[in-house]
């Protein structure tokens, strides 16, 4: 019989357990693979990796990792020697982020985080896969990179389990939290939707609610650490809900012609929007992957 995966905390196993080795952390199965950094399924998700400073791209800042994903390493040196793949653990944690699983986050003694056990392995929590892309890495290849934020389950010391409501009413609990996000410039978004009369500028689709049209505006070069792109009419586009998940999920991308690729079309521009081709260069470069590209 087929194990079924756990998303979610392990039953008995709390933030800051701690083991001797691989094989307990097995044990365990709070991150059932012996070797491999990532446990999971290209078609259900990651459930566990583990952070261990095999990867030179890995940056860990405590409460965010940026977690090099699997393959084109050097098993002798370590270093990275071919290109990366949207494929295995890669793609598992992808899932992750769109389908909102949350991942167990196990840390292994090494010495390029002070994050790190001085020995062995700690089980340091649930994290969420916030975004991910591609990019060149240290020494020329393209890697994949997530963006992993931990949870907070402070009202809930032991941990959480994520588990389906029973069938019958339960009454929602509210409870008082606090988030840090970026604050966008709201009139920005409004300028170009009205460019475009509230139409998707991929389709032309206008999407009419009982208090008028609805668009969403797009960044092409996405806010925030890493991508760090402005929050500025040449950075915006002006999407359907369906074409902007696409976008941000790379499932197209916009050449320097404005003609899409991925998808059939072109994308249309107001006279009065002059987009920054850096920007749409920069998203082609790091969330479109022909090669792995799911059709």
């Amino acid at each position: 019989m087929k194990a079924i995966r756990i998303f979610g905390s392990i039953p008995g196993i709390y933030e800051g357990t701690t083991f001797r080795n691989r094989i307990e952390v097995s044990l365990s199965k709070v991150h059932s693979p012996l070797q491999a950094g990532i446990s999971g399924s290209q078609k259900e998700g990651a459930d566990s990796i583990v952070v261990s400073g095999g990867y030179e791209d890995d940056e860990d800042y405590g409460d965010v990792i940026i977690y090099t994903g699997h393959g084109g390493r050097n098993i002798d040196s370590g270093k990275q020697v071919t290109d990366q793949e949207l494929v295995r653990g890669n793609l598992a944690l992808a899932l992750n982020c769109q389908n909102g699983l949350p991942v167990r986050v196990i840390r292994g003694a090494h010495d390029k985080s002070i994050f790190a056990p001085e020995e062995g392995y700690r089980y340091d929590g649930l994290f969420r896969v916030e975004e991910y892309w591609k990019e060149k890495g240290k020494h020329g290849f393209y890697v994949w990179r997530f963006k992993l934020r931990k949870i907070d389950y402070s009202i809930n010391p032991r941990g959480q389990e994520f588990h389906e409501e029973a069938e019958e009413y339960v009454k929602a609990k509210r409870v008082e939290t606090r988030i840090q996000r970026i604050i966008r410039e709201t009139s920005l978004s409004n300028k170009v939707k009205v460019l475009y009369d509230f139409k998707c500028q991929v389709c032309d689709t206008s999407i009419l609610t009982n208090i008028g049209a609805y668009v969403e505006a797009a960044h092409i070069k996405p806010l925030g650490a890493p991508h760090d792109g402005p929050d500025t009419l040449d950075n915006l586009i002006c999407l359907c809900p369906n074409h902007h998940v696409m976008f941000d999920f790379g499932g197209f991308s916009i050449l320097q012609d404005f003609n899409l690729i991925g998808i059939e079309g072109k994308l249309k521009v107001n006279a009065n929007h002059k987009i920054k081709r850096e920007f749409l260069q920069y998203h082609f470069n790091h969330f479109y992957d022909e090669k792995n590209r799911i059709p």
